[in-house]
């Protein structure tokens, strides 16, 4: 038997705390996945920045990517090792280069998805290039922007046809407004959207592989209040919908992390925002949310270098259409979107492997994030962002949001555990041949639920800075 070590690099930017949480709790969590007669053990390493031969070798078997969106040498030295190293990354560099909001919007629009009606404009500049001149003079049609106000409707907004973090976005309440926000708008190209105002809902839903995250979101709160930490605000019927849109978009385009934000009104979920394959993944503005969000990185990172998953460079679209030429009503198509979208994510495999290979993932992740190491990263970010007077206050703020989730977090795995805990005592009383009626036995069952909330509401109470270490059994099964 020997030991083969899969190596996972983070391609990154100003990225500051999830990379120190996801290093560390990969150190903490000492893996090892037995495959075939092969051990597989994991490192993580942050990827460079230099001059590059294309026939040099790259040896990561997944590239973490959450610099190349903005960066173009790190988007070339990526493409060469997808492509000739056979490299897996989030997200498919070739998808996120050609595919702005604008192709997602007509994307999901052809798919028969209910997008607000959106204009686009062109430009009210224009960089100097050869030709220019005489291609407006032949071609450029004047046009009278006050029209494709009136024709979309007030309120509307005006917003770049591609880039992300609402920058340029412009709320236009009437055509003096919708003139200024044009005429201020420069060399973007520029979208005209009708607005879905007002609103019963407004949700942003965060998909990592076949993983969602759905947050009740808040536009108007300063970034770091934006997501909400409300758990019932949408149906279980509701849930399903918006996780099943968000998934059908990441796999339409090839994206393994990106995020989408829908508007509920009237009834209908609007999706508005969601070309986004670079989510935000701080905790200064996911607080509570933060350690769920470098959990779930670590799951599908761990699978995708564990098992080879193969890197889809081209995109598949006819599934889709397929579905969509079938005139379902919009939930069942939605529906079989989703179906496809967890087929492309190999959700059943992904599950098991995590239910076999990672079951002590999550206390090891509820360990870290109750140390002061983790305390120090979340210091790290804060100070990064904030004054020097505000960062002890700041520091404390987020790392309270983020004990108040490892409470949830740990009642929330013990109460799925307890069910199989009391039919695991039922069926050793009832083997030792004991008559047990329907009152004994939910007495017993009972008394097993709330001897494991009792010490899940003590242990939660209390962070922890020992890091948890995998038990043999799962780390070599």
């Amino acid at each position: 038997m020997s030991t083969i070590t899969r190596k996972i690099g983070l391609s990154l930017g100003a990225d500051t705390c999830w990379p120190i949480c996801f290093e560390e709790i990969l150190k903490d969590l000492d893996l090892t996945v037995k495959s075939d007669k092969d051990e597989l053990r994991f490192e993580v390493e942050r990827v460079r920045i230099a001059p590059f031969s294309l026939e040099s070798k790259v040896d990561y078997d997944l590239v973490i990517d959450r610099l190349t969106f903005w960066y173009a040498p790190a988007r070339e030295w990526l493409k060469k090792a997808v492509l000739m190293d056979g490299a897996y990354t989030w997200n498919n560099p070739w998808s996120i280069e050609s595919n702005q909001k604008h192709t997602a919007y007509a994307a999901m629009m052809a798919l028969g998805l209910p997008i607000p009606e959106t204009w686009m404009i062109p430009p009210k500049n224009y960089e100097p290039k050869p030709d220019l001149a005489i291609t407006l003079n032949r071609f450029a049609d004047l046009f009278d922007l006050g029209k494709i106000g009136n024709d979309v409707g007030y309120p509307c907004f005006m917003k770049p046809y591609d880039g992300g973090g609402w920058v340029g976005v412009t709320k236009c309440d009437d055509q003096a407004g919708l003139r200024d926000a044009y005429e201020k708008s420069g060399l973007d190209l520029m979208h005209v959207q009708k607005g879905v105002l007002p609103f019963d809902r407004f949700v942003r839903c965060v998909g990592l592989g076949p993983q969602t995250m759905l947050m009740n979101y808040d536009p108007s709160a300063p970034l770091h209040e934006r997501y909400r930490t409300d758990k019932d605000f949408v149906s279980a019927e509701q849930r399903k919908h918006i996780e099943d849109i968000t998934l059908t978009i990441n796999a339409f385009f090839g994206w393994d992390f990106n995020s989408c934000e829908a508007l509920l009104k009237e009834g209908t979920w609007w999706p508005i925002d969601f070309a986004n394959p670079c989510p935000d993944s701080q905790v200064t503005s996911l607080h509570y949310h933060f350690p769920w969000l470098v959990r779930a990185k670590l799951r599908w990172a761990l699978f995708i270098a564990a098992t080879k998953r193969k890197m889809r460079m081209n995109l598949d679209w006819a599934p889709f259409y397929e579905v969509r030429d079938r005139n379902l009503p919009l939930e069942k198509r939605i529906a079989e979107y989703g179906r496809l979208a967890r087929a492309h994510f190999d959700t059943e495999r992904f599950e098991t492997f995590c239910a076999n290979e990672l079951a002590s993932l999550d206390e090891v992740v509820w360990q870290y994030f109750g140390s002061e190491r983790a305390r120090e990263a979340v210091r790290k970010k804060v100070e990064l962002l904030f004054p020097r007077h505000e960062v002890e206050h700041f520091t404390e703020h987020f790392f309270q949001a983020i004990q108040a989730w490892r409470v949830d977090d740990k009642a929330g795995r013990d109460a799925a555990r307890a069910p199989k805990l009391t039919q695991h005592v039922l069926s050793s009383v009832s083997g030792a041949g004991s008559v047990v009626g329907s009152a004994t036995g939910s007495a017993v069952g009972g008394a097993t639920t709330a001897a494991t909330s009792s010490s899940t509401a003590s242990a939660a109470s209390k962070p922890s800075s020992a890091p948890a270490k995998s038990s043999k059994s799962s780390k070599k099964r």
